[in-house]
């Protein structure tokens, strides 16, 4: 890849960094189905259990994964926040790729002058 189209590249993954650096939520989200305190619910005789509730794990302090309900109504939102923090991931990978890539370029540049 030229030095130019790698330059523009370079350009358009940063600011895909910056606009997913706005929303992304660090953590994996589950859904759960459980059954409530009362005996008599359907949810103890065979029938659907309540849910889905959606929880989110991340390693908190000390390493420690550790995890929280997520409310039903920003529910949508911390979806989009995880999904935002997964694609963060693979394009900072492909900028990081993108300057391996460079850093390759000016070496083999600077051999072919010697």
């Amino acid at each position: 890849m030229s030095s130019s189209r790698r330059s523009t590249k370079r350009t358009v993954l940063q600011r895909q960094l910056r606009q997913l650096s706005r929303r992304m939520i660090f953590g994996t989200l589950s859904e759960t189905f459980r059954t409530c305190g009362q005996p008599t619910c359907r949810c103890h005789h065979g029938g659907p259990k309540h849910g889905p509730h959606l929880q989110i794990s991340y390693r908190g302090a000390g390493g420690k994964t550790t995890g929280a309900h997520v409310p039903a109504a920003i529910g949508e939102r911390v979806r989009d926040g995880v999904a935002a923090w997964q694609r963060f991931q693979v394009v900072a990978r492909e900028l990081a790729d993108l300057h391996r890539e460079s850093a390759w370029a000016v070496h083999r540049k600077a051999a072919d002058r010697r």
